[in-house]
């Protein structure tokens, strides 16, 4: 395990509204107030969205297994910033219901608001955190 400490710096209040793109949002966001770390917290509607459910195996590299949201749901989840090169990297798992149907996973892509979708993003101030790219798993990971 390896851990760092930092402190809490700003609080951003976002709120998201129909049609609006959830990931590209937050790293508009982070982006122009300059968060390099940051949580966030989405609670909302989302009619469209890509998602993992896990690998299809447990092994590496793994091979994830999609879902997708064609159509209203309500969400709830939380979320970290961190920058990978030049870019600010989300990295978001919630829950997703419709009607009595509950899915959750880490969405990856096309992240389409639903009415609207509020977000409360704390930036974490004192670490030096970076996503990197892993060879052994393929996949963007956290690095300290």
């Amino acid at each position: 395990m390896k851990y760092q400490t930092g402190e809490a710096g700003r609080i951003v209040v976002a709120r998201f509204e129909d049609g609006d793109d959830v990931l590209k949002g937050l790293g508009d966001i982070a982006k122009k107030e300059n968060i390099r770390a940051g949580v966030f917290y989405l609670v909302g509607g989302l009619k469209g969205g890509r998602f993992v459910v896990g690998p299809e195996k447990e092994e590496l590299p793994p091979i994830p297994v999609w879902r997708e949201l064609s159509e209203s749901h309500e969400i709830i989840g939380l979320g970290t910033i961190f920058w990978q090169g030049g870019e600010p990297k989300m990295h978001f798992h919630g829950a997703y219901g419709k009607r009595d149907a509950v899915k959750l996973g880490c969405l990856r892509e096309k992240s389409e608001t639903f009415l609207v979708l509020e977000a409360i993003i704390m930036e974490i101030k004192g670490v030096n955190a970076i996503r990197e790219l892993d060879p052994v798993s393929n996949m963007v990971l956290l690095k300290l």
